[in-house]
């Protein structure tokens, strides 16, 4: 019994020898999401700012399509609106300076005969006292006071009403109309806006897929662009090692080339397993249910440092 023991310890100790240590890392690569950008209106692409692997800052002009259709338009679409704000304007006014100086000064003239009517009418009144003439006299003097009166409310009632502004369904429907060209402004001049793309933020040109003179349907993307916010690794966590990672753990990033190790953060883990994936050379991982995991980097300069479809080894 002794010597069986004595023969098997050493062929323990051996295969102890022979097995690989646990693994402490993975395997993984460096993946890119670009941003696609497209004008939301057709257009022939006219001038093309960038090319493929040129770097743009944010706010950058990309490219731009023809915009003569969308300038006249929005110059027709400046004047309705200049024409209907004046119209409205002008409801809230009352006649003009000239037109209610016409009525001013007739207004002055008929009380000028009123006051001439009243004096005649008084003068007869007085004759008919005395005998001189006959009532019917008086009778007219007292019809043209009344309708020199009646000649003065209504010019004070012209003046007035020439001071008032327009009536407030009128002056309701002008605004309404001011409103409603402005608002096809806007249209015209966001239709024009763009025609022209900026870059959203910097970021590396990946691909360029119109020449000037093409022509470009709405929403179809002219160019790609890669930011460093949007590289990220990705890497294959074996089933038995999941439990010692977590969102928002720290892991090292490195790859050939890429010099120091690159701290990032681990922004996403899958639900649900898969198998390793065949762009993962490693035939230890290979036929394993492994879970992906994001990780992104913690500065924007170490970004740049990862390259789509680059392998990376991933330490915790």
């Amino acid at each position: 019994m002794k010597t069986t023991v004595l023969i098997l310890s050493p062929l323990l100790l051996a295969l102890a020898a022979c097995s690989p240590p646990p693994q402490t890392g993975w395997s993984g690569y460096a993946e890119g999401e670009t941003l696609y950008l497209a004008a939301p209106v057709a257009g022939r692409l006219s001038e093309l700012a960038v090319h493929s692997g040129d770097t743009v800052q944010a706010e950058q002009a990309l490219f731009k399509l023809e915009d003569s259709l969308e300038r006249a338009a929005d110059a027709e679409a400046q004047a309705r609106e200049r024409s209907a704000a004046a119209q409205a304007r002008n409801g809230d006014k009352g006649r003009r300076r000239e037109e209610l100086a016409i009525t001013e000064a007739q207004l002055r003239q008929a009380r000028a005969q009123a006051e001439l009517a009243r004096s005649e009418l008084a003068r007869q009144q007085q004759l008919l006292a005395q005998g001189f003439v006959q009532k019917a006299r008086v009778d007219d003097a007292v019809l043209q006071s009344r309708q020199a009166d009646a000649r003065v409310a209504e010019l004070d009632a012209a003046v007035q009403t020439a001071r008032l502004p327009a009536r407030d369904d009128e002056r309701a429907a002008a605004q309404a109309l001011a409103q409603a060209a402005a608002q096809g402004r806007a249209q015209t001049d966001w239709r024009l806006q763009q025609k022209a793309q900026r870059a959203p933020q910097a970021g590396l040109v990946t691909d360029v897929f119109y020449r000037p003179g093409e022509w470009v349907n709405a929403g179809a993307p002219v160019l790609s662009l890669l930011p460093a916010s949007q590289r990220k690794a990705r890497f294959f966590v074996p089933e038995a090692q999941l439990g010692a990672i977590k969102a928002g753990q720290l892991v090292q990033l490195r790859c050939d080339g890429c010099g120091a190790p690159i701290a990032a953060r681990i922004s996403y883990i899958a639900p649900q397993a898969e198998f390793t994936p065949p762009v993962i050379y490693s035939n230890a991982q290979r036929a394993k249910l492994v879970f992906m995991v994001e990780a992104r980097p913690e500065k924007a300069e170490d970004a740049l440092r990862l390259h789509p479809g680059q392998p990376l080894d991933v330490q915790p």
